[in-house]
Parts: structure tokens; sequence; C-alpha cells
């Protein structure tokens, strides 16, 4: 056991309570001490839902533990079913509440409820969250489908899928469902069932009857797909659609499974990362190196769009998912870096620290790390805060969700442009911090008078000379010696056609190219003259 201040997972019960939170009609009887009913916060305050968790807590407390404690947890077990009337209940133990060795499972059969129980052992000290929740889906779905059989298609009927794996607190999870169904939609597929999220105990009973089964999230889905596949014979859509090229191999995927045509599907004009990733505006980016880490879906996917799609350079990868190490590693010797297999947030940062990026793609960890290394940062992948979950349409599957990661991850950069252009001309006398913006110019004049603006012209001669519309004096301010009438008025005005932040640049340039060839007035052919020699 390691004691640590973040943590990319929590255990495995908040798994399990996140496919409870995602479903209807389900609800999840915890024997859990008091402090353990933090798990609520997960949803109401990040996540921001409406509820709270469909979860009851036996609570007990330190003076418990001398008593009966089993007797609280079958006590909770009777209330919760007579008053919230589920269509299931999923029983377990919190990490703390399983080293005083109840047995959830054991106790609610003994009740004889009259409702299904799904009993959870989740190894709290071996496992983690998402370990949880895949397990807590798969018992679901052996038990309501398990035993069933799969009724035959009827002749002339389209081919139809199930969708696995979207869950509360997912990443972006809610919007990609709406991409991926307009997706299925525009291939003619009917979508049989959606689950876990919005879906009831009851639904899971019609599992059998899909064609084939959509995985979103392997590390959610894939140990119920692999079941539902060796049960039903229900081939599994293993493409994940995020980024243009995924999206089209997703659709070529399914259509080929349906039997369709994806043509119309493919010829689809809504993908605009293409363009603007070709476009004069992204050609800046070509090259920038990106560290990416996060759960194995997103990070797997990251990777794919920053070298193929964007012209990015990975320069490091990693995952905290250890299940899909392998999967990871392919990927980063593809990419020709060395893969980063840890749920340390420390290794991560070193790691981030010895890649030198000018990216970086996380998780919230990452984000609070690429900040305290002024690194420009965007959010991929759970864990997340807050404000990863926002009030606008935002998924991060589909053409749509392709030109959200466009935005998402090019906008951090363009503004580490503008810093650092910032930082550079500081000290310039047309751009620094105590100069106002020019299109309040009227407040500017006004201060001037004997305000802060005036203070600021005192101390800076140079900002009166450049102000000043024309200069008949020549203008010595970067000469390096300080010679006067060097500069001819032409030339002078010449040289502020340059842009102002490379003017100094090119004035030096010019006077010492003019004291290395003897000149001692220079006029606007000695600064074309000095521009061709140092283009050479």
């Amino acid at each position: 056991m390691q004691l640590t201040v973040w943590t990319y997972e929590g255990p495995p019960h908040v798994g399990a309570l996140r496919i409870a939170a995602s479903m209807k009609g389900v609800h999840y009887v915890l024997h859990a001490p008091q402090g353990d009913t933090y798990a609520d916060l997960l949803f109401t305050m990040i996540e921001r839902r409406r509820t709270r968790p469909p979860v009851t807590y036996t609570t007990f407390q330190a003076r418990d533990l001398g008593k009966d404690t089993a007797e609280l947890f079958k006590d909770a077990c009777r209330e919760a079913v007579e008053r919230f009337k589920p269509q299931a209940i999923l029983v377990g133990a919190s990490c703390t509440a399983e080293l005083i060795q109840d047995d959830p499972g054991g106790l609610a059969k003994a009740l004889g409820l009259d409702v299904p129980v799904v009993p959870l052992e989740l190894p709290s000290y071996q496992r983690k969250e998402n370990w949880g929740a895949a397990e807590t889906f798969y018992r679901l779905v052996r038990g309501f489908a398990g035993g069933r059989e799969k009724p035959a298609r009827q002749e002339g009927a389209p081919a139809s899928c199930n969708i696995l794996g979207p869950t509360a607190l997912g990443f972006r999870n809610r919007d990609d469902i709406v991409e991926v169904k307009k997706l299925l939609k525009s291939l003619g597929v009917e979508i049989n069932v959606v689950a876990p999220l919005d879906a009831s105990p009851l639904d899971l009973t019609r599992l059998p009857a899909a064609d084939f089964n959509v995985v979103l999230y392997p590390e959610i889905a894939e140990t119920a797909a692999n079941w539902l596949k060796r049960e039903f014979g229900q081939p599994i859509v293993r493409t994940v659609p995020i980024g243009v090229t995924a999206t089209r191999e997703f659709i070529r995927e399914v259509a080929e499974l349906a039997g369709v045509d994806p043509a119309e599907a493919l010829a689809t004009d809504a993908d605009r990362l293409s363009w603007y990733a070709r476009s004069v505006d992204s050609n800046y980016l070509t090259g920038k190196r990106v560290f990416i880490y996060g759960d194995a879906t997103h990070a797997l996917a990251a990777a794919r769009i920053a070298e193929e799609e964007l012209g990015f350079k990975v320069c490091g990868l990693g995952t905290y998912s250890f299940n899909f190490a392998r999967d990871i590693t392919a990927a980063a010797r593809k990419y020709g870096v060395e893969p980063l297999i840890s749920d340390d947030h420390l290794d991560v940062e070193e790691a981030i620290v010895e890649a030198h990026p000018e990216l970086v793609l996380g998780t919230q960890m990452e984000r609070n790390t690429a900040k305290r290394l002024r690194i420009p940062c965007a959010v991929i992948s759970a864990p997340v805060h807050v404000q990863d979950f926002p009030a606008r349409y935002a998924p991060q599957m589909g053409f749509e969700g392709a030109n959200v990661i466009f935005d998402s991850w090019v906008h951090p950069l363009m503004m580490g442009l503008e810093e650092h252009l910032l930082g550079m001309f500081r000290e310039d006398f047309e751009f620094h911090d105590d100069t106002g913006a020019s299109h309040l110019a009227a407040v500017n004049a006004a201060r001037g008078a004997g305000g802060q603006g005036a203070a600021i012209r005192a101390e800076q001669p140079a900002f009166e000379a450049a102000a000043a519309p024309e200069e008949t004096t020549p203008d010595t301010t970067d000469s390096p010696d300080g010679a006067a009438a060097r500069w001819t008025p032409e030339a002078e005005k010449e040289l502020k056609k340059i842009p102002f932040f490379v003017r100094g640049k090119a004035r030096r340039n010019t006077e010492r190219f003019a004291d290395e060839t003897g000149v001692n007035v220079i006029t606007i052919e000695t600064l074309y003259d000095a521009k061709a020699h140092f283009a050479r």
C-alpha cells in the first residue's frame, strides 16, 4: 500500500458506483464507514449531476465495530429496497469495510429480497476504479442477459448494434454518445441498447438481440463485450472513433459488419480538423513536441491524432491503465519513445520535465503540473475537474469531436506563442507592461497629461521619440556607439516600415554592416545592402 496525495483512479467500489449512477433502476448498497460517503461528491460536485447517486451506505462508526456490523448491513438493504424500489441492487463493501470481513453478498441473499441481487467482490487493495466499473458492468450483463436465446433478425430488417462503455464521470461520454449515434444512423444501423449509461436492468436482457457490439471504452466494456461474443456470437467493433482517421476506420468497420455501403457516411463535410491542420495558420505547429498521458483509450487516440493528423511530434506517451500496457508500449515504440506505465504522478511529472514538451495532453493532474512548468496543456482523459464537464456540447468522438479536439489542443499553443512574444518584446517602447492598448488611445492621452503615462514618458525618452509622427533628428536609441546623424531621415522612415518586433534587430544589423564596410551615413541603399548581406 502506498500513501499518496493524488491518485488517477479511486478504489474499485467507486467504479461500481459509477455503473450504478449511470443506470436506471439500479441501487447500490455499500457497506462502508461514515467517511467513505465522500464518493457522492464526485458526481454532485465534479460532474454536476442534479441528483445524488443511487447508493445507500451503512455508515458504521468506530463504536459500531464492537457490535454486529452485519446487522447494520441487513437493515440498510431492507430499507433501500423498500424506499427506492429498484429493479436490481448491487451489494458490496468499500476498502475500509473489507477489513471487517462481513459478507455483503451472503447477507443480502439470506434476506430473501424480492429483487435481483448482484453481489460484488472487488478486491480493494489489488484493483482500481476502472477495473471495478468493468467487473460490475460484466456482472450485471451476465446476470440479466445470461441464459437467454439470441433472437433471429427478421428478413429485410436493418442491422442493429449495442453501444457499450459510456458511464457517469466518463470524459465527455455524454456528448460522445450523440456523435456515435449520428455515425450509426448515417449507415442505417439501428441501435438496440446503449449501456450502462441510461440503461435499466430490463434493457440488459435485450442485449443478445443485436448483431454486433460497439465498444467505445475498452477499459469499461471489453470484459462484457468479450462475454457477449462468446455467448451470442456478437462481433466487436474495436475501433474507437476519436480523430478523423479513426472515425473513418470506425465507419468502414461498422459498414462491413452491417453489410452496408459506407460511401455516403464517409463523404461528409463535417470534418474541419483536416483542413485547419493543413492551413497556413497551423504551419507553425508542425513538429511541436507533445507529451501524452491518460487512460489507454484517450492516450492512444491522442498520440495518433498528434502524429498523423496534426503534424506534432510525440515526445512522451504513458498511461495509468496497467491492463492496456501492451497497447501503449506498442504505440510508444511506433512513435520512437519509451512507454510510461505508471500511476505515480511524480513519475509522470519527472517524465514531462525530461521530455521538454511544448504541449502536454493529460489528465487534471498533468494540467496542474504543466501550469507549474508554464507549458500549454489540454485535458484529454479522466480524472478530470469540474471544468471538464462543460455546459456546452463538447464531444471527443466523431467528426465533430475531432473539430473540438483541434480547438482544445491548438488554442493553448496559440496563447503560448502570444506569451512568448510578450516576454521577448516586454522592453520594446511600443510594447511594454505600462503601455495602454492602442484602441484606448483617448484614455491614454488623458492619463498622459499628468498621470502614470507622463511618468512613463519621463522615464523613457525612446517612447517620446517613437511617438513623434516625423523625426528630423536621427534616432540612435539602439545604436551601439551612440553615434549621431548616421541615419538619414529617409532611411529612418524606411526603417519604421519594418514590423516593430524585428525593427531593433534590423537597426543593429544595418549599423554593424555600416561599421564593417566604412559607411558613415546610413541611407535607404545602405539599409537594403545590409538586408541583402545578412540574408546570404
